[in-house]
């Protein structure tokens, strides 16, 4: 779905369109069933019935148990993991021991460099070239005084899919909660909190093609965890503050409809991820991809090319009416080289010269032939300008 069909957008891990069925569920939200749901009058109940079925819809999708009571709507992913991580540290009894990865979300990283300064300890446990972390290392980090691993479920910039369900079975046996940024992953693969023993899940409603602003986080029942924000006591008092009824709303039926219709729309984005993929690699001399070559999210191709700028292949692709990215875009306003590449070893060279492509809903195979199309002759024009190309490459 495009305002303008002249242009291909590739860069949904950046933001996502709201699907039009989303959108339909929300409108009497904003001007007909307006009240609070802590309202007693029918007002309120108008509103209450409907955000207890998103909370549920949501539940489903990631097999929560009792999502009237484990899904707390939040303003988003980052706010999520600040409740998650900060929430469970203040209520950590003495222990003061995180576990984390070196590829964690900025996010993520940054709630963990702010619980140093009040005096917790964090171990970032290295990843290998993939950004696949060991289990067994996440195993041999654990002290007695350690309560909390955050591991993100797949990376957004290079797509790999981390075990989770091996790391959640360590931190079971060692009773530790186990925190996992879902955002990349929510809606592109199957999810089971309870099968994966994940404690606390953290993601948001826009990579569902719901609204964006509206985020959730599951807390399995029986974990306490304190609340961040103080006010009123809504969401059991985790989040206080009056519910976006709208925003949830939305979320709840983008949730609803990914959960009909994620087995086959993979099929559909994951040909298309495989064609792109191909169609670089074989075409494009000194083209790698980025990440884990199978266990990756159905919608990620991430590539590098040497002796060229990522930024430069963005700009001249835009010129052609393609939208890709070189990364995360929440770091996107830094200049310092991809936190992820790095941890996997890539020199700084290398790291620059990446970009990402992200499918959704509606790209369309002929999406993947312009991309395919377009870039060999950019990536070729611009090794023809660098001094660093070696000049058998600038002749091929």
């Amino acid at each position: 779905m495009s305002a303008d069909d002249t242009r291909v957008y590739m860069d949904y891990t950046a933001s996502s369109p709201v699907d039009p069925r989303v959108v339909e569920a929300m409108m009497p939200f904003f001007t007909r069933k307006y009240g609070n749901p802590a309202s007693f009058h029918s007002f309120g109940a108008e509103v209450r019935e409907p955000m207890e079925e998103a909370r549920n819809k949501i539940g489903q999708l990631i097999g929560a148990e009792d999502p009237k009571r484990e899904i707390i709507f939040t303003s988003g992913a980052t706010e999520s993991s600040n409740i998650a991580i900060k929430g469970t540290a203040y209520r950590s009894r003495g222990k003061n021991h995180i576990i984390t990865t070196a590829v964690e979300h900025m996010s993520v990283i940054n709630i963990t460099k702010a619980l140093m300064k009040e005096g917790f300890e964090v171990t970032v446990i290295p990843v290998d070239e993939y950004a696949m972390v060991d289990p067994g290392a996440i195993s041999d980090a654990i002290t007695e005084k350690t309560f909390l691993v955050s591991v993100m479920y797949a990376n957004g910039e290079v797509g790999s899919i981390q075990p989770i369900k091996e790391i959640g079975k360590i931190t079971r046996e060692n009773k530790i909660f186990l925190h996992t940024d879902g955002v990349a992953a929510i809606g592109k693969i199957p999810i089971n909190v309870i099968d994966e023993n994940i404690d606390l899940l953290s993601f948001s409603s826009n990579d569902l093609y719901g609204p964006k602003g509206t985020g959730a986080l599951y807390v399995r029942k029986g974990v306490s965890i304190q609340g961040v924000l103080q006010g009123g006591g809504q969401e059991r008092g985790i989040r206080s503050g009056t519910e976006d009824i709208p925003s949830i709303v939305g979320f709840g039926k983008a949730a609803e409809l990914i959960q009909e219709e994620m087995t086959q729309e993979n099929k559909h984005i994951e040909r298309i991820r495989d064609k792109i993929i191909s169609g670089i690699l074989d075409n494009i001399p000194e083209s790698y991809l980025n990440g884990h070559p199978t266990k990756r999210l159905p919608n990620n191709v991430h590539v590098r090319f040497s002796y060229i700028e990522g930024e430069s292949l963005i700009l001249d692709l835009d010129e052609k009416g393609i939208a890709c990215s070189s990364g995360s875009a929440c770091a996107a306003k830094t200049l310092e080289p991809s936190h992820v590449l790095r941890a996997c070893g890539l020199p700084h060279e290398l790291i620059h010269g990446s970009i990402l492509f992200t499918m959704g809903r509606w790209t369309k195979e002929e999406d993947a032939d312009r991309v395919i199309e377009a870039l060999p002759p950019i990536v070729k024009r611009l090794r023809t300008l660098s001094p660093l190309t070696p000049k058998e490459l600038k002749e091929a």
